[in-house]
This record gives structure tokens, sequence and C-alpha cells, in this order.
């Protein structure tokens, strides 16, 4: 007969920074890819200025473009990496919808409260809450941090933001 021993969450490292976040610059860096985008009309010489007599700036005007964006709250999940969700269990598929409403904008780190977490996720009991954290750090979608409810995102995974951006500010 054989034996499975049980995964917990205790038996991972906690991190005080991202252990995804080396990979992560390399691999982004690589991907970087330049575009550009011809924006006419924003030149100096097409703002219109009003001069008085005596050859003063009395007033000017210039254009502005209005964007529409949508504000609903999204995470990007990488298709490269989408391997990683395959193997989870379904308590880490609930818990992870409860991390994306967690992820601040251009950070790779979360705060995890795992009363927030339960009432997110239906469950009654910690154990189911724990299985799923438990089956995101065995995946590499998330990382432990200092403490209990301090946590990283893998950014190759999961990310809110633009990760070109974020890379640069490392």
């Amino acid at each position: 007969m054989s034996y499975k021993k049980e995964s917990k969450l205790s038996n991972y490292d906690k991190h005080k920074e991202n252990p995804f976040l080396k990979e992560a610059v390399e691999q982004i860096q690589h991907n970087i890819v330049k575009k550009y985008k011809s924006t006419g009309g924003t030149s100096q010489s097409a703002i219109l200025q009003a001069v008085n007599s005596d050859g003063e700036l009395v007033g000017h005007t210039s254009f502005i473009r209005q964007i529409e964006v949508d504000e609903e709250q999204f995470t990007k999940i990488y298709l490269a990496q989408f391997s990683s969700f395959w193997n989870l269990k379904t308590q880490a598929i609930r818990v992870f919808g409860y991390i994306m409403t967690k992820l601040i904008p251009r950070q790779d780190t979360f705060m995890f409260f795992l009363d927030e977490c339960m009432e997110y996720t239906g469950y009654k009991g910690k154990n189911s809450i724990y299985i799923g954290l438990t089956s995101l750090v065995e995946n590499n979608i998330i990382a432990r941090g200092r403490n209990d409810s301090h946590y990283f995102i893998n950014p190759m995974v999961a990310f809110n933001g633009d990760r070109v951006t974020f890379a640069k500010l490392i």
C-alpha cells in the first residue's frame, strides 16, 4: 500500500521578496516589443495661440483626446502559463477567485484575509481554504509572504496591470 504524504501550507517557505520575480523580469524583458503610433496634431505648431496687438500671448487652445476605458476590475491571466491551472483542486479555483479581487494594479503582493475568503468562496470551514492555498502554492501561482496574510502572485501567471512597466520599476 502506498502512502501519500499530505501537503500542508506550512510545508512551504515564507518569503520576504517575491520568489517568482527574477525569472519573471527576465521573461518579460525577453518578450518586450516596441510599437509606435503616430499622434498627429499634437506638436507645438498645432496649438492655437491668441496674441494681442502688442504681441503678448493672451490665450491658447490645445487638442484634447478623449479615451474610453472599462473600469471593471480585472486581472490578466497569461496563456503561456495557463497549464499551471490544470492540476488545481476545486478549492484552489475558488480561493484564486478571491485572490483576484485582492490584487492591486502594478503590485505583485496581496493581503489575504481568511474571513473575507470564506465569505467570497462560501466555504464554512478553514480547511477548504487551506487546501486551496496549498494547491496554489504547489503549482507556483502564489507564494507565501512574511506572515500568514501576506502573499506574492506569480506575475508570469496572473497580474493586474502592465508587466513591462512593473519590470522596469524593479
